[in-house]
């Protein structure tokens, strides 16, 4: 290796571990949009994003995967779910051919071809139709921040997921520390450190960031099936995240205290009903995650 390379990536790599502090705190109460909001708009594109601002959210919630070209995408799912896309010929996507859809294994120009905001959503019936794409991370938060200046309003918070799991390492997806990589050079980039959230139900991700830039918040996401207790989950991740995210169905009083004794926020997804959302706030919730942001 060239001894100019070899400096380099040794700088770079002492930069990221380097600690930061964060100056900005999470919002008192935290209202999150799911996936922008896809109760009213198409998940994870940006018209999702910038009406969720004009609702006054104080989080954009949403998800991250990696295309061929190593480009940085908002979508769920590593590849095109058949709930929402059409493909370049007008076709839906059929369930039993959605995974061949790869994102990992398409360019980001090739995302662009498919349509995932036209085809209606039973789930979502107030769902706002209209021709949308899967978008890049980084054009999500200038159209975001753009937006927010515009329109004079505090800058959000950005709630990203990474969407991997060990089985899937280098099929759907690249392994924990390269995706984290990417996904740290846009926020960087973009100088939003202090207003970033990374959350995973894998707990490699949050780890690789914890080492990296420990200063960047992180949510450490828990699936409704998930019978350990807060203590058992902390123990696997390795250090106490700045957000414990669990399905709403797990939250109780005493989870509640847990999380307060460890001054952990507590956010969990994803409440779509308004007398939920009033009862978890009203048992000491630090903010919600919803499909419908109009209910905050």
């Amino acid at each position: 290796m060239p001894r100019f390379l070899f400096f380099f990536i040794a700088t770079a790599a002492l930069a990221c571990r380097a600690p930061q502090k964060n100056m900005v705190s999470l919002p008192a109460f935290d209202t999150e949009a799911h996936r922008g909001g896809r109760g009213l708009y198409p998940e994870n594109t940006i018209p999702a994003m910038l009406h969720a601002l004009s609702l006054g959210v104080t989080t954009l919630e949403m998800d991250a995967v990696i295309t061929s070209d190593a480009q940085v995408i908002l979508s769920h799912e590593p590849f095109f779910n058949h709930a929402i896309t059409t493909k370049p010929d007008g076709s839906f996507i059929e369930e039993k051919e959605e995974k061949q859809f790869n994102i990992y294994k398409m360019s980001y120009a090739e995302t662009q071809q498919y349509d995932v905001g036209m085809k209606p959503n039973p789930r979502f019936p107030r769902q706002q139709k209209m021709k949308a794409s899967k978008p890049l991370l980084s054009a999500v938060i200038d159209s975001a921040e753009a937006f927010a200046l515009a329109n004079h309003r505090v800058l959000p918070f950005y709630n990203i997921e990474t969407k991997l799991q060990p089985l899937t390492d280098n099929v759907y997806h690249p392994a924990p520390a390269a995706f984290v990589g990417l996904l740290l050079k846009i926020i960087n980039d973009k100088k939003i450190t202090e207003r970033v959230i990374i959350q995973s139900f894998d707990p490699r991700s949050l780890q690789v960031l914890h080492q990296q830039q420990p200063g960047i918040k992180t949510s450490l996401l828990i699936e409704g099936y998930d019978k350990r207790s807060l203590d058992e989950q902390l123990q696997q991740l390795g250090f106490v995240p700045t957000i414990y995210s669990p399905a709403y169905e797990l939250v109780n009083p005493a989870l509640v205290k847990a999380c307060k004794d460890k001054k952990i926020k507590l956010v969990p997804w994803t409440v779509n009903d308004a007398a939920a959302i009033q009862r978890l706030k009203a048992m000491g919730v630090d903010g919600i995650i919803s499909d419908y942001p109009d209910l905050f």
